[in-house]
C-alpha cells in the first residue's frame, strides 16, 4: 500500500474524523486523493495556507488542530508566564474561519493557555495590534489573505505582533511534526478551562483607530476628494469606513462588496494584484467622478489604488503606490523638520529600485529583506532595541506597506489613510498621484515592474517548480533579452557571482530565490511562492521612458519563458 493510500485509509476509518468530511473522502478521484494526501501541509512565507477540505495536505479542522497543539506545546515549553500571557486570535470572512478560530481557543484552553478572541472578523493588522495591546505571548490569524475562495490558512505571531521568523517557526514546526495522529486531537476543554477564553471588545478597536489616526502628517489638509472604497467582501469594511469618517474624507463604499461573503460573489477576484478586483469600483468611480479608488484584500493587509488621471483611471502597481507613499512621507517629514536621525526604510529583494532611490533622495537608508513582512518586522524589533536607526517606512511590491510600526505586519488601513491624505495634499497643488509618480520617473529614471506567476498545482507541479530553480542554479543565464547579466545572487547557496568571482551573500536567511542584475540597471528574480502552487518571476526593468521600459519588459519576459520553458 502506498503512503497516499495509507493516509487515506487512516482518515476514512478513523473514529474521530469530522463527519462533514466522510462523503467528500468517499467520492474522491485517485487524482484528488493523491493531491490531498501525498504530503502534509507546511508553513511557508506567510504561515500555513491551502485548499479547504479533508486530507493531510489541506486546511481542515484536523490539520489546524495539529498545528495549534504543536503551538501549544511550544508555548508550554516557554513556561507558565507564557501560558498566562496567552494568544490573541483573529479571523477573516472565509469558510470555516470563525469556527477554526474558536476551536483554536478551546484547544489552547484545554492546554491551560489563555486566549483573546475577536468577537467578529477583523483585519490581520488588527490581530497584530491585539497581540501587543493584550501583551500576549503570540497570536493566531485564520486567513488565506488574497487567495481564491477555496482556500484558508493559519498565521502565527510572536509577542511583538510579528509573524514568526524562520528560527521561531522551525521550533513550532518541530513540535507540530512530533504529533503523529492529527485525528486524535480534540478541543474538548472543561467549563473551568473555558474561562481562559476572553472575547475581545470595542476597546481594542478604538485604541487601534487612535494609533492609525496618529500617522497623519497633514491632518488639516483640505479634504475635497472623493474616494471609492471596496473591502472585496472582507474584513476592511467597518474599520476603513470608520477611519475615513473620523478623518472627514468622503468615502463611497462599493456596497455589493461590503458584505462578508466567503464566496466573494460580487467580485471576480479579491486579489488587488489582479484587474478583476477593480471592476465594480471603477464603475462606481466613473459614476461619482471619484479622485481615488482604494481596495483591500480580504484580510486587509494589502491594498490597491486607482487614480483619476487626465480623465481616466490608472491602477498603480504595489511598487508604484509604495514609491508615492515614500515620496509623500519623506517630503513631509523633511518639510516639517520631523525626519529622525539615522532614518531607515525596509523593503524586499523583489521590490523595485525606485522606492530606494526616492528614499535616498531624502537621506533615508534602505535595508533589504527576503519576501515576507515578518522579516521587516524583525528589523523593526532589532532597531527598537539597539536604537542605531529609526524607522520611516516599510513595504513590499505586493501592495503591502506599514507607515508606523505599532503594528508589525502589513497594514492596509494605514496605507489607505496616508494615500488619501497624499491625494488631497497634491490636489491642492493641481496634481494627482500619477503626476507625482511621473515626477519620480523624471528624477530617478523610468521603471516598469511586473510579476509573472506560473501556476503548477499538485505533486507534479511542485516538482516542476523545483526543476525550474535547480536548472537555473545549474546554468545561470549570461544574458537576458540581449542584455548582459553583470551580477547574480543566490539566496539558497548564499553566494554572489560578479566579474567571474564568487563571494558570500550575507544578512539573509537561506531561501530559494535567484536574482539577476543586468548591465542596463534592470533586474529579474525568480522564486517559488510560499503560499500558492506558483513559480514567480519578478521584473524591474529600467528604460529611457515608459515605452522603452515596456518594450524591454516584454522582451525580458519572453526570454525568461524560453529559458525556463515556463
Amino acid at each position: 500500500m502506498s503512503l497516499v493510500e495509507e493516509r487515506y485509509e487512516k482518515w476514512v476509518h478513523h473514529p474521530n474524523l469530522d463527519p462533514r468530511y466522510k462523503d467528500v473522502l468517499a467520492n474522491m478521484s485517485e487524482e484528488e486523493k493523491n493531491d490531498a494526501f501525498y504530503t502534509t501541509i507546511e508553513f511557508g512565507t506567510a504561515g500555513m495556507r491551502g485548499l479547504l477540505g479533508p486530507g493531510t495536505n489541506r486546511i481542515n479542522i484536523h490539520t489546524i488542530r495539529k498545528a495549534t497543539q504543536g503551538y501549544a506545546n511550544y508555548i508550554k515549553k516557554n513556561g507558565e508566564e507564557a501560558c498566562k500571557a496567552g494568544v490573541a486570535i483573529g479571523y477573516d470572512n472565509r469558510h470555516m474561519s470563525r469556527e477554526l478560530a474558536f476551536d483554536c481557543a478551546d484547544l489552547l484552553a484545554k492546554n491551560n493557555i489563555a486566549s483573546f478572541v475577536y468577537d467578529s472578523l477583523r483585519p490581520t493588522p488588527m490581530l497584530s495590534f491585539a497581540v501587543r495591546y493584550n501583551h500576549c505571548f503570540g497570536g493566531i490569524m485564520i486567513t488565506a489573505s488574497h487567495n481564491p475562495k477555496e482556500y484558508n490558512g493559519y498565521k502565527l505571531y510572536d509577542n511583538k505582533g510579528c509573524q514568526l521568523v524562520p528560527a521561531l517557526a522551525d521550533a513550532v514546526i518541530n513540535e507540530v511534526n512530533a504529533i503523529e495522529d492529527e485525528l486524535a486531537i480534540d478541543a474538548n476543554c472543561t467549563e473551568e478551562q473555558k474561562k481562559l477564553v476572553t472575547v475581545m471588545g470595542d476597546d481594542v478597536d478604538q485604541d487601534y483607530y487612535k494609533h492609525v489616526l496618529s500617522i497623519q502628517l497633514n491632518p488639516d489638509v483640505k479634504k475635497d476628494i472623493k474616494i471609492v472604497f471596496s473591502p472585496e467582501h472582507g474584513t476592511a469594511n467597518i474599520p476603513v469606513r470608520d477611519i475615513f469618517k473620523m478623518t472627514g474624507y468622503t468615502c463611497i463604499p462599493v456596497e455589493e462588496q461590503c458584505t462578508p461573503d466567503p464566496d466573494f460573489s460580487c467580485t471576480p477576484t479579491p486579489n488587488p494584484e489582479q484587474p478583476g478586483a477593480y471592476e465594480l469600483a471603477l464603475k462606481y468611480a466613473k459614476e461619482n467622478d471619484a479622485d481615488l479608488i482604494l481596495v483591500c484584500d480580504p484580510d486587509a493587509d494589502r491594498m490597491g489604488v486607482g487614480v483619476k488621471h487626465n480623465g481616466e483611471y490608472v491602477v498603480m502597481t504595489g511598487n508604484q503606490s509604495g514609491s508615492v507613499e515614500i515620496e509623500y512621507i519623506c517630503s513631509q517629514l523633511v518639510a516639517q523638520h520631523k525626519m529622525p536621525e539615522h532614518p531607515v526604510m525596509f523593503n524586499t529583494v523583489v521590490t523595485s529600485d525606485l522606492g530606494e532611490k526616492v528614499a535616498a533622495d531624502y537621506g533615508v537608508e534602505t535595508e533589504k529583506t527576503l519576501t515576507g513582512f515578518k522579516f521587516i518586522g524583525e528589523k523593526v524589533a532589532k532597531y527598537e532595541v539597539t536604537h542605531e536607526k529609526n524607522y520611516v517606512f516599510g513595504y513590499e511590491e505586493s501592495y503591502g506597506s506599514l507607515v508606523k510600526p505599532f503594528v508589525r505586519d502589513k497594514d492596509a488601513p494605514q496605507a489607505l489613510l496616508i494615500l488619501a491624505e497624499a491625494c488631497a495634499f497634491y490636489k491642492q497643488q493641481g496634481k494627482d498621484l500619477v503626476d507625482v509618480l511621473e515626477e519620480l520617473y523624471q528624477r530617478h529614471g523610468t521603471y516598469e515592474e511586473s510579476q509573472v506567476a506560473l501556476t503548477l498545482s499538485g505533486e507534479e507541479g511542485a516538482k516542476r517548480i523545483q526543476k525550474i530553480l535547480s536548472d537555473l542554479r545549474a546554468e545561470a543565464p549570461k544574458e537576458i533579452a540581449g542584455v548582459k547579466v553583470v551580477k547574480s545572487e543566490d539566496f539558497q547557496t548564499q553566494k554572489i557571482y560578479e566579474n567571474g568571482e564568487e563571494k558570500p551573500l550575507e544578512g539573509f536567511t537561506k531561501s530559494n530565490v535567484l536574482k539577476y542584475f543586468l548591465e542596463d540597471g534592470s533586474w529579474v528574480a525568480v522564486r517559488p511562492s510560499g503560499t500558492e502552487p506558483k513559480c514567480k518571476f519578478y521584473y524591474c526593468i529600467k528604460g529611457t521612458d515608459k515605452a522603452d521600459a515596456h518594450k524591454k519588459t516584454e522582451m525580458a519576459q519572453k526570454a525568461m519563458s524560453e529559458l525556463t520553458g515556463a
